[in-house]
């Protein structure tokens, strides 16, 4: 059995990880075996499965370049276990750091892979400019989510040393059924009012500021619109009270972190997501396998429209227009089992797991 190192962040549920899940559910684990090293010290989402499924997860502290005790931590591990022939890391623009010390302890395969097409502008974008610089000289395979994301981290243009691992999904799981869509709505008290939706962290990358903007307007279109937000993070707290101070709590559900997004995702009228930017979101590819009509902003990669059930719109325009869109899809339109074509686009979860595996295989083979 081949064991793969896989270096997160921590494995809650977010784009990244659920994709990653994906494939771990999928793979054969009697041939390739999943193992996390994580840079958080408490237990997430995820982690109970993963121990369930076979996987290992080791923890290092917060990722931090220039803390001895971090380097320290991260020599010791690659030290203790030359096991490990795959090393796979998903820390983006980062991703030179645990890499090095893999080549350092003799790690044959490394993988660098790139799941965004940019980082938020915030104090640390400088330090993981430089670092991005360096991934080159430690991973031996490029791979990404879209070539957006791949020409973002690796280079000027998308080459054939970048290797595209789609977000793919269990496409069956999300055909919409009315009964699913029915009973969704009566947990969360929607009624037949029209429900707007989004599926993401609350960090900066998804907008939620712009996103409440947007919702403000529509209910002065319509008033019983009810909008749901699918996620947990850093910002959270700030939408709320963005939301009390604009009086609209009452429209609004949080559902939280939840296993169920194929099922939540039933209910919705329209998907709204004005990212300002994404390498291929998971949630995108959800939402047009249950055959929810999306408002999505140009700043997203085309590469995420695979089927013609999506819009784009200015991320820069004023709210009232996204508002204008997203009232056009009230009750003009039926919810249509989207299958063959996400199916068509390489998003099926099952064929990618075995392309995955082969490659895992391939290269184990060779040492």
């Amino acid at each position: 059995m081949v064991r793969v190192l896989h270096v997160v962040t921590y494995m809650g549920r977010g784009g990244l990880e659920t994709m990653l899940m994906n494939y771990y559910r999928n793979i054969d684990r009697s041939k390739v075996q999943f193992d996390f090293l994580c840079h958080r010290d408490f237990e997430a989402d995820y982690d109970d499965e993963i121990l369930a499924l076979g996987g290992r997860i080791y923890r290092l502290p917060n990722l931090n370049p220039f803390s001895k005790t971090y380097l320290n931590a991260l020599d010791s591990f690659f030290s203790e276990h030359k096991e490990y022939k795959i090393v796979h890391s998903h820390i983006d623009c980062m991703s030179a750091i645990p890499l090095k010390y893999a080549k350092k302890y003799g790690v044959p395969v490394t993988i660098a892979h790139s799941h965004n097409s940019n980082q938020p502008k915030d104090k640390n974008y400088p330090l993981k400019l430089i670092y991005k610089r360096n991934i080159h000289k430690y991973a031996d395979y490029l791979f990404a989510c879209s070539k957006n994301s791949g020409i973002w981290m690796f280079g000027n243009k998308f080459t054939d040393d970048i290797y595209v691992m789609n977000n793919a999904i269990d496409t069956k799981q999300y055909v919409y059924n009315e009964q699913i869509a029915k009973s969704v709505r009566e947990k969360y008290n929607l009624g037949n009012n029209f429900v707007v939706g989004h599926v993401g962290r609350f960090n900066a990358q998804k907008n939620h500021n712009y996103l409440i903007d947007i919702f403000n307007e529509l209910l002065k279109i319509e008033p019983s619109a009810k909008l749901v937000l699918v996620g947990d993070g850093d910002l959270k707290k700030n939408i709320k009270k963005k939301i009390y101070d604009l009086n609209i709590s009452d429209s609004v559900v949080f559902t939280g972190i939840v296993p169920n997004v194929n099922e939540i995702a039933q209910c919705f009228d329209v998907f709204c997501f004005p990212s300002l930017f994404e390498g291929l979101s998971v949630a995108m590819v959800e939402m047009q396998a249950t055959g929810v009509k999306s408002v999505i902003s140009n700043t997203i990669s085309k590469e995420c429209i695979i089927t013609d059930n999506v819009e784009m719109l200015p991320i820069d325009a004023n709210p009232k227009i996204w508002a204008d869109k997203l009232i056009t899809f009230k009750g003009t339109y039926s919810k249509k089992n989207m299958l063959d074509s996400v199916e068509k686009a390489n998003f099926d979860i099952e064929k990618n797991a075995m392309w995955l595996q082969e490659f895992y295989l391939n290269e184990y083979n060779k040492h």
